[in-house]
């Protein structure tokens, strides 16, 4: 994985573990890799894996089992679905119509051109 500087390791890694459980590679009841390992496969700090890991318990979308790592729980692909349409919602289209605006892109034009792209 290449990380990049526009915002910390942890997050990074957050966000590609969040992606993981959105495309099902995690399913909900599966366990993530241990810390260490990550840490090792990744050659980053094991506190960082840790405040990743963290910041996904604290979302509610893994649990900690003592003695036995953490798991996805029930219902996690379908909240991160959630989430993740909000924010398509309130951030990427508010974007995406100023966009359009700017370059005089009419919605008759947009929808031609998402049918395009989905190829109907």
């Amino acid at each position: 994985m290449n990380w990049n500087d526009d915002q910390p390791i942890y997050r990074q890694l957050r966000e590609k573990i969040v992606a993981l459980i959105l495309s099902g590679v995690f399913k909900e009841g599966d366990a993530l890799p241990s810390v260490r390992q990550v840490a090792s496969d990744y050659q980053i700090n094991h506190i960082t894996v840790s405040k990743a890991y963290q910041e996904l318990v604290d979302m509610g979308l893994v649990e900690a089992r003592r003695g036995m790592g953490m798991y996805v729980v029930q219902g996690a692909q379908q909240k991160l679905h959630n989430i993740e349409k909000e924010k398509f919602i309130s951030t990427e289209v508010p974007a995406l119509l100023l966009r359009m605006r700017q370059l005089g892109v009419s919605k008759k034009e947009l929808i031609a051109a998402l049918q395009a792209a989905q190829g109907e």
